[in-house]
């Protein structure tokens, strides 16, 4: 058994209803910017049956990221962290190992969609490497993630981007 308290580890099935509390929590932080996300259910509710992965930090968790594949790469879907966790290093051992997960898969990179301008996102992600993918090299997969979010409504709560980690 680990010592480590925020371990990153495969989700169980014992862990799934755990993880939507930790999303609600974590997007209420975006109220201090001004976001405020519509009711619904978690990405990690929307994405779980379907061909994700999830990994979580601990046991119980403190906070998850969900990948799936896309156009041939892994796709991060969602990072999140409890709220009363933020700033202990857990979000970024979660990308750390969400990087590593894909290099091992053989994944040339990640991609994600984030908010342009929230600190905790892509200043965030740019501090860990990634960068933003212009337009011209966005693959379907990537251009239907975006659509969707335009037509969810996501877009009209500040700027977004795509952004890209190689794996290699």
């Amino acid at each position: 058994m680990s010592t480590d308290p925020y371990e990153i580890r495969p989700a169980s099935p014992a862990d799934l209803d755990l993880l939507p509390p930790i999303e609600n929590s974590a997007d209420r932080m975006f109220g201090a910017v001004g976001i405020e996300f519509p009711p619904g259910p978690t990405v990690v509710e929307q994405m779980i049956g379907r061909d994700a992965e999830i990994l979580v930090a601990g046991d119980p968790p403190a906070g998850y990221a969900v990948l799936s594949p896309l156009d041939g790469a892994t796709h991060l879907d969602q990072i999140s962290v409890h709220a009363d966790l933020t700033g202990q290093g857990i979000g970024t051992r979660i990308l750390q190992a969400v990087l590593a997960h894909a290099a091992a898969a053989g994944s040339p990179g990640v991609s994600l969609l984030t908010f342009r301008d929230v600190p905790w996102n892509a200043p965030w992600y740019a501090r860990h490497g990634f960068t933003e993918l212009p337009d011209h090299h966005w693959t379907p997969g990537l251009r239907n993630h975006w659509n969707a979010e335009i037509t969810a409504g996501l877009h009209t709560l500040g700027p977004r981007l795509i952004m890209w980690h190689p794996t290699t």
